[in-house]
C-alpha cells in the first residue's frame, strides 16, 4: 500500500505544503497516491479528480497531483478555471521539476516544491479573498490498488 511510501514526517511536510500553497489563494490542491495505475495516467488522474469531487470548487481552480509509485507514473491536472489562465506548458514545467527530484530520490521534497509552485500560480490568478473556505481536504488520499 502506498501509505508507507512516505514517513509520517514527510506526509506532514506534504500536507503542510498544501496548506502553505492554499494560504495565498482560493485554489485547492490535492495529492493522491496509488501503488499501481494500469491505464493511461492522465485518463486515470481525470477519473480520480472527479471521484474526489475536485470539479465542484466554486471557481473551478483545483489542482490534483496524482502519483503511481510502483509504475513510476505521475500527472498534474488543473481544473478548467486554472487551465484557462496558465500557459499550455505550465504543468509540464512543474512535472519536470518533480521528475528531476524523484530521480534524485527526493520524493517528499520534490512533491512539496511542486505543490508550492502550483500554489504560486493559483495565487497569481486566484488570490485569496475575504471569504476563503477550504473546499477540499489537504490530506493525502490513497487508492485501493
Amino acid at each position: 500500500m502506498p501509505k508507507q511510501l512516505f514517513t509520517e514526517a514527510e506526509k506532514k511536510q506534504i500536507t503542510d505544503a498544501v496548506g502553505e500553497a492554499e494560504s495565498h489563494t482560493s485554489g485547492e490542491i490535492r495529492v493522491h497516491l496509488e501503488k499501481r495505475c494500469k491505464e493511461d495516467v492522465l485518463d486515470h488522474a481525470a477519473f480520480i479528480f472527479a471521484e474526489l469531487g475536485m470539479h465542484k470548487t466554486e471557481q473551478r481552480n483545483a489542482v490534483l497531483f496524482y502519483i503511481s509509485f510502483e509504475d513510476h507514473k505521475l500527472a498534474i491536472l488543473g481544473d478548467a478555471g486554472i487551465n484557462a489562465k496558465v500557459p499550455d506548458d505550465f504543468w509540464v514545467h512543474i512535472k519536470d521539476h518533480m521528475v528531476q527530484a524523484f530521480k534524485a530520490g527526493n520524493h517528499a521534497d520534490g512533491l512539496s516544491e511542486a505543490i508550492i509552485m502550483a500554489g504560486k500560480a493559483l495565487a497569481e490568478h486566484f488570490p485569496k479573498g475575504d471569504d476563503n473556505p477550504n473546499e477540499l481536504s489537504n490530506e493525502i488520499s490513497y487508492g485501493k490498488s
